[in-house]
């Protein structure tokens, strides 16, 4: 299950379907997900306004099933970041941020 959802400003320091490979594998090898169930893309944005000093974004929005530890969520969130780090300028905005879904309303076919 996860849905990693990828937003970044259009002037990425790589393609983004790299980027989106990039993030699937990571969080594969974060150990919590089977291969098949990650769920990842990303969306484009033209127009944004950042900090001073910033030239570009990438935010990750990673939404899991309800359950995880503190420490597994930390866990996820800092190999994104790493990962987000290796690939990207010092003058890029980046975050990353981990959703519980609740078993009771989310649905799939």
């Amino acid at each position: 299950m996860p849905h990693i959802i990828i937003e970044h400003s259009e002037d990425l320091p790589l393609l983004p379907q790299v980027l989106v490979e990039k993030i699937h594998t990571t969080t594969f090898e974060s150990g919590l997900f089977d291969l098949e169930t990650i769920k990842t893309r990303a969306i484009a944005y033209q127009h944004y306004q950042l900090g001073v000093g910033k030239e570009g974004f990438i935010h990750i929005a990673v939404h899991i099933m309800a359950g995880r530890s503190i420490e597994q969520k930390q866990l996820l969130s800092e190999q994104l970041l790493t990962c987000l780090q290796t690939y990207c300028r010092a003058s890029d905005s980046l975050s990353v941020n981990i959703y519980e879904m609740d078993h009771e309303i989310y649905r799939k076919n």
